[in-house]
């Protein structure tokens, strides 16, 4: 079982995640590469909410092949260029993310490989076995 941190002595989550998640021993890690928010045909939406759904439904893809689901994910880092994009990018998130929420990082950075790409996501997974 994964225990929670959310000491009083640390300011509550600005959102829905936590500060800190205990794996125990024994479990089975899955560290996933940054998705991006590109469809198999090559076609990348131009907002970020479509962008974000298809980082996630990768995400899905990597934690059905290695038999675990979002309730596996301890640790998300999401990445933007516009911080006018993290109510979206967040609102995805939370529609994804199970209990107990996950650590989360989510930063604004200056822009990725290619202009179109307005969201990458990356993950960490933990599953007790």
């Amino acid at each position: 079982m994964k225990k929670i941190f959310n000491p009083a002595s640390v300011r509550r989550p600005f959102g829905n995640y936590n500060h800190g998640l205990l794996v125990p021993p024994g479990a089975a890690l899955l560290v996933t590469s940054g998705q991006l928010g590109i469809g198999l045909d090559d076609a990348v939406p131009s907002d970020v909410t479509a962008q974000a759904e298809l980082c996630f439904e990768a995400i899905k893809a990597i934690l059905e092949e290695a038999e675990m689901s979002f309730a596996d994910v301890i640790r998300i880092s999401g990445f933007v260029t516009r911080r006018e994009d993290f109510p979206a990018y967040m609102a995805v998130r939370d529609r994804y993310t199970l209990d107990p929420k996950p650590v989360s990082t989510l930063l604004v950075i200056g822009g990725f490989t290619r202009p179109e790409f307005l969201v990458e996501v990356e993950v960490t997974a933990a599953k007790i076995l």
